[in-house]
């Protein structure tokens, strides 16, 4: 009897534990979805005039309209694009008179070489973004080769000698073809809560069946004669 009391609480007890977790990821989920949903509002909202000091936090995918010089230098960080391969991010300097920001143009395919420059002044809708691409396992650029691996915006405002602001192109007033611009969305924000929440459910499910088969079998072994 002891040792069966001993289980059931084991059971009880275990399953408990996992569906507090299950339940506590739905709610994680109700916030990544809450978040997610901001984002979106904001990416989508009207653009302003750039901020004269924006915040990495707080200005965040905020939309801008601008207009300068697009420089002719240029940086090249290797992405892949699903269905068409690798490729890459065309960063280019945007002088705006006085101030120049990185300006991300887009996408182009890796084999080409030649990216177009334009004359005059342009005007550019995006979003601001302090991507954080960068960790312990990221490679160095290769500066030789122009290639980089990630988005590093202050890393790459020192190279191109321009402010740490990083603007992801929308719209363009110019046709910058062969590159495609790539703009902010929050497809890359992970949201894997769902799936922890099933997964915490069915273990939870899964103990509570072994449990119970465990006191059934044991109710039906024969009881040692006194």
């Amino acid at each position: 009897m002891r040792r069966n009391l001993f289980f059931i609480v084991i059971g009880v007890g275990g399953a408990a534990v996992l569906l507090w977790l299950g339940y506590w990821q739905t709610g994680r989920l109700g916030e990544k979805l809450n978040i997610i949903s901001d984002i979106n509002a904001r990416i989508a909202a009207d653009p302003v005039e750039l901020p004269v000091s924006p915040d990495p936090d707080s200005d965040s995918y905020l939309p801008v309209e601008v207009s300068g010089q697009l420089g002719s230098e240029y940086l090249r960080v290797l992405v892949s694009q699903k269905e068409i391969g690798a490729g890459y991010r065309i960063i280019s300097v945007l002088d705006m008179g006085g101030r120049r920001v990185l300006l991300d143009r887009g996408f182009t395919p890796v084999a080409q070489q030649n990216i177009p420059t334009h004359e005059g002044t342009v005007t550019v809708q995006g979003n601001l973004q302090w991507p954080q691409e960068t960790d312990g396992f990221t490679p160095e650029p290769d500066t030789i080769k122009n290639i980089w691996f990630a988005r590093d915006v202050a890393v790459m405002a020192e190279t191109l000698k321009t402010d740490p602001i990083l603007i992801v192109a929308k719209k363009t007033s110019f046709n910058d073809a062969p590159v495609s611009p790539l703009p902010v969305d929050t497809a890359a924000i992970p949201n894997d809560h769902l799936s922890y929440a099933i997964t915490w459910f069915s273990l939870a499910a899964i103990w509570m069946a072994m449990t119970v088969a465990f006191l059934m079998r044991a109710r039906r072994a024969p009881q040692p004669k006194s």
